[in-house]
């Protein structure tokens, strides 16, 4: 049997805020994009013990892309600088279009901080095509409960965005894509549909194999076109990200949190953010400068 993967990505080291540690797998030098997701950032699992720091991501500015957020544990709250304050939680997903330009701040609750708390997620950005890559902003929630769920044996998955296996998402997007959550205890199979160009399966927690590989947490497994791929998780389960979508519609440029098929319009949005053009967020009058590189 051929190999089902294309490309194995595995993620590395970095801070999204002091103290909180993730893994970015995409961008990477092996590989850039699948479908339209561009950035993929894995936090966790974690154990912030009482008063502990949590995620503080001070207000910065994005163009050009879609955040999507979706947890596992834990709790994130979303300040935006068209004044939306919103609060996720586990199998909900916040996707927020910056298109032209906006501001978001992200922080843990201070109740959480008081208590503390178990954080898992995952958040990715999602380049726009070039027919809106300059739509106006917007914010949207959507709960668990509006999310297409179901189960194949004994694995359980979730549609956070897009289309896959006859299921549509509600959340807004601009383009063919997907990105399911799936759980898999221990010995379970599911299988990948191969209804889209460009495919992905991320390990965020546990073992899965994929033929004759068996991939761990931080590994991105990008796979070949057109093939039904099957899984199967290893003896602690596993928690999967099944994502990808149709090829992008060119190239795309990232300079930090700017995301555009233009180079040009990535330094107008540097000038922007450094003569503090950009809105402000209500209520979270902090801001993360300009970085000199």
């Amino acid at each position: 049997m051929a190999d089902p993967i294309d490309l194995l990505v595995q993620g590395g080291a970095h801070e999204l805020s002091p103290g909180f540690g993730v893994r970015r797998v995409l961008p990477s030098v092996k590989r850039r994009m699948v479908g339209p997701f561009i950035f993929f950032d894995h936090f966790g699992p974690m154990v912030v013990p009482p008063g502990g720091d949590g995620m503080d991501v001070r207000p910065h500015p994005h163009i050009g892309l879609a955040t999507v957020t979706y947890l596992f544990d834990g709790g994130i709250f979303h300040r935006d600088s068209l004044g939306y304050a919103q609060a996720i939680r586990p199998g909900d997903v916040n996707w927020m279009t910056a298109g032209s330009g906006i501001v978001h701040s992200e922080r843990t609750e201070p109740e959480m901080r008081r208590s503390g708390f178990r954080m898992h997620g995952v958040q990715t950005w999602v380049a726009l095509p070039r027919s809106h890559e300059e739509t106006a902003p917007s914010f949207e929630h959507v709960a668990a409960g509006r999310l297409p769920a179901w189960r194949e044996g004994d694995a359980s998955f979730r549609l956070i965005v897009g289309t896959y296996a006859g299921r549509t998402a509600p959340t807004t997007h601009f383009s063919p894509i997907f990105y399911v959550a799936a759980e898999l205890p221990a010995g379970a199979k599911a299988a990948v549909s191969p209804e889209h160009a460009e495919r992905a399966v991320y390990v965020a927690e546990g073992t899965v194999a994929l033929g004759d590989r068996l991939l761990d947490v931080g590994d991105l497994a990008v796979l070949r076109s057109a093939e039904l791929v099957a899984l199967v998780a290893g003896e602690a389960g596993a928690k999967l990200m099944l994502l990808g979508g149709a090829a992008m519609d060119g190239p795309r440029h990232i300079w930090w949190n700017f995301v555009s098929s233009s180079p040009e319009r990535i330094e107008r949005a540097k000038a922007q953010w450094r003569d503090m053009k950009f809105a402000r967020v209500p209520g979270d009058p902090e801001f993360i400068p300009l970085p000199e590189r």
